[in-house]
């Protein structure tokens, strides 16, 4: 190689490394420097799946205990209406479902389906969410078979916390079966905060633990170390004798505000 040659290509050279420390030298340490997120593509920060768990506010459901539908049913109001409940299990203290949309699918004695009733559901951390929808147009056939199901192919879990956990329920009590069925109890607020729009459901069970009957209500505010009755009525007799009751009070779960949105 000539001197020449020697000389452009030292000078080529030069001006490569110049470009490589003075331009790309801030451009890497801009990028090595860049702060993990949970939005960043990738499985970093003790994350589990990529941009979920660890601190991430979405969960990777692998890791989670599966939930499962308890049972669901449907109870006539009248001729042509019935209201129906499923109860969902979910095992995991510290995750929940914020939206779940579900169907319920009402057949009779024949197995046809005769009706059916959609609407979107939130799952709490932790515990039985009661679903409870009412007036299921039914025309004029009877129910007699009632499933439940989620319809989303994938469930939203997120880090959340449940704000019925400091919500007890006491003192409950069946009267009146044979006239105007009535179910009372107490609800305390255990906590020194505020609850507002608590919605509690109410199904009352045979003796033999099949459930007879429910219904809905809603407390508009239970304030901090204090507790109300709440109650809740039917039109009709039962026709079987009662042997418990639930009353179960429900909340949309509240997102971690300690994880990484």
């Amino acid at each position: 190689m000539s001197w020449s040659a020697r000389r452009r290509f030292l000078y080529i050279t030069g001006i490569i490394l110049f470009l490589l420390i003075v331009v790309g030298g801030p451009i890497t340490y801009k990028i090595a420097t860049i702060p993990a997120s949970c939005h960043d593509g990738k499985q970093d920060q003790g994350e589990t799946a990529v941009d979920r768990g660890g601190p991430c506010l979405l969960l990777d459901d692998h890791y989670l205990q599966p939930h499962a539908i308890l049972w669901a049913r449907s109870f006539r109001v009248r001729d042509g209406s019935y209201n129906a409940v499923a109860y969902i299990e979910n095992p995991n203290p510290h995750a929940g479902v914020p939206a779940a949309n579900y169907k319920f699918s009402l057949y009779d004695s024949q197995n046809i389906l005769i009706a059916e009733q959609t609407g979107t559901t939130y799952i709490m951390p932790g515990d039985v969410t009661p679903v409870f929808t009412s007036d299921i147009n039914t025309g004029n056939r009877i129910v007699a078979h009632t499933y439940f199901a989620l319809t989303d192919s994938v469930l939203k879990w997120e880090r959340m916390s449940n704000p019925t956990s400091v919500v007890s329920v006491s003192s409950k009590q069946v009267s009146n079966t044979d006239t105007d069925p009535q179910l009372s109890a107490i609800a305390r607020n255990s906590s020194v905060t505020d609850l507002t729009n608590i919605s509690f459901v109410g199904v009352v069970y045979d003796t033999a633990a099949n459930a007879i009957n429910a219904s809905a209500t809603i407390l508009p505010r239970l304030s901090g170390d204090s507790q109300l009755r709440i109650g809740f009525t039917w039109p009709d007799p039962f026709a079987v004798v009662v042997g418990t009751e639930d009353v179960i009070p429900i909340m949309p779960p509240i997102p971690d505000p300690t994880a990484q949105q």
